[in-house]
């Protein structure tokens, strides 16, 4: 990841280097025209950005990041050849060494990207406006005025898109078909320009926001599948979280205690904020997905209550309390919960068995050194 930011931070920095120098340098030098240099040194700054996102991808162990940064690597050493500058050999020499490293360290990035209908549809539409705009501004090129090639009418689709509009452009005032091509294109391009960043770049600002208040965002609540809830969080869960975590085990806490979401999100700990004996909370926390469900709210009343929601949002699943009071451990049964514990009665019990030497339990050495530390 660091050398893909390197590299990426070299490839903008040589572009704007070699935009103000005529020096050239390699072998390549005395057969490159002007006009390739300069575009390969405009190029090479479009290249070096989206090699900072592909960096960012890599470190959230993206394949997709991975792949991206593969093609880019080769991309920007070539553009610093073509460049022909004394400047980019230190870009030439990084993106070649580079290379080596990401394919030795491939196993190291598996997670997929998730793109929801509307990212993917979004991205579309964005791509169409220009690929629509570029090939009807070539077709049309005789009703404008400096469209003479394809990269001309990219340019013009660009900045009528993006609503800059510098004015270079223009149809011709005659030509009714090009006024109205050039209001189709306008029209088409704020609206894909709108969507894309509601769709792409909306989600991210969203997951920061809800990550900050310690929930979770509605893409992440879809991809839940086979994974634990923890309804309530205390003292008594605490551990519970601590030792999920641990396990690599997917799973999601759903508690009221504002201070605790905010605390758990702090620790990137799964929190749907809300009361865990409503049918809401659970439902977005995927509770009809869930393989197993740990009820322990150090309410006994509560816990009952949280069990009978959970039990008829999701008839299948494996429930499992805590009961406070070991008088209700009955009642929490009753219920519907399909192991009730009483910690109370298991703290006895292991006391007892540690006390008499009986030390070959690994559960009592597990929690005799959790208690050490």
């Amino acid at each position: 990841m660091l050398l893909a930011m390197t590299v990426a931070l070299l490839s903008v920095a040589t572009a704007i280097v070699n935009i103000g120098t005529d020096a050239v340098y390699g072998p390549l030098a005395p057969l490159l025209p002007d006009a390739v240099r300069n575009a390969a040194g405009f190029t090479g700054a479009l290249t070096g950005f989206l090699m900072v996102g592909s960096a960012l991808a890599l470190r959230r162990g993206l394949r997709a990041g991975w792949w991206a940064t593969l093609l880019l690597l080769p991309l920007t050493a070539a553009q610093g050849l073509l460049q022909a500058s004394p400047y980019s050999l230190p870009l030439v020499v990084l993106s070649l060494v580079s290379i080596p490293v990401l394919l030795v360290t491939r196993s190291r990035f598996t997670a997929s990207l998730s793109l929801s209908t509307t990212q993917i549809a979004a991205g579309a539409a964005l791509v169409g406006v220009q690929f629509y705009g570029t090939i009807g501004g070539y077709a049309l090129r005789d009703h404008f005025d400096a469209i003479d090639t394809v990269l001309d009418a990219f340019y013009f689709t660009l900045i009528t898109s993006s609503t800059v509009g510098y004015g270079d452009v223009t149809p011709n005032p005659g030509s009714t078909a090009a006024m109205l091509f050039t209001m189709s294109v306008l029209v088409l391009g704020v609206a894909s320009f709108g969507i894309a960043i509601g769709a792409l770049v909306g989600p991210a600002i969203q997951a920061r926001i809800t990550k900050t208040l310690g929930k979770m965002t509605d893409s992440e609540l879809e991809l839940l599948e086979d994974h634990l809830l923890v309804l309530g969080y205390s003292k008594l869960t605490e551990p519970i979280v601590d030792e999920l975590a641990e396990s690599g085990r997917g799973f999601v806490v759903v508690t009221n205690d504002q201070d605790a979401a905010d605390e758990l999100g702090d620790r990137n700990v799964s929190v749907v904020t809300g009361d865990p004996s409503d049918e809401g909370p659970l439902e977005r926390a995927k509770i009809a997905r869930a393989s197993g469900i740990v009820v322990a709210t150090e309410e006994d009343a509560r816990d009952a209550l949280a069990i009978l929601t959970a039990r008829q949002l999701a008839p299948n699943a494996r429930i499992v309390a805590a009961a406070t009071d070991r008088e209700n451990t009955k009642k929490l049964e009753h219920a519907g919960a399909d192991t009730v514990i009483s910690p109370s009665v298991l703290g006895g019990h292991l006391l007892i068995r540690s006390a008499l030497g009986d030390h070959d339990s690994e559960l009592i050495e597990r929690i005799l050194e959790g208690e050490k530390k």
